[in-house]
């Protein structure tokens, strides 16, 4: 069994996820919003029966009932990143769920966290100096 000292934290372990939105556009709205700060690109992978916003290996999919209770955590390069992320949303009128800065969770755990119009956690975390998976 490999500790979280010996994990490749660069190693895929989830090929993709999809958030199910009651409102598509609002909920393609926040992530682009949001996740532009952290160079996360996206693409329409529309079909003939519903439209699906891809944000790499997180779709955004015009399907009910939509999600809820989700808690989402994507990668951030630096604290600064983290800092735009929570920036972006609050600015766009979306609502925090926790400013950026250091949680007790685990030593160098920078995060911050916002609300996305479904009401899931979407978090912004940057893995400093200190904290496993942190890469130099």
């Amino acid at each position: 069994m490999v500790g979280e000292q010996a994990w490749d934290w660069s190693q895929h372990v989830v090929d993709h996820v999809e958030v199910h939105a009651a409102d598509f556009d609002a909920s393609v709205r926040f992530y682009a919003t949001v996740l532009a700060p952290l160079g996360i690109p996206s693409w329409s992978e529309d079909s003939e029966s519903e439209r699906v916003m891809c944000f790499t290996r997180v779709n955004i999919v015009d399907r009910q009932p939509q999600t809820t209770g989700l808690h989402l955590c994507f990668v951030a390069a630096s604290r600064e990143q983290v800092d735009a992320f929570h920036r972006a949303g609050v600015e766009a009128g979306f609502r925090s769920n926790g400013a950026p800065g250091y949680r007790p969770y685990a030593p160098g755990y920078y995060a911050a966290f916002l609300l996305d119009p479904d009401d899931n956690n979407i978090e912004a975390l940057y893995r400093d100096v200190g904290n496993p998976g942190h890469a130099s």
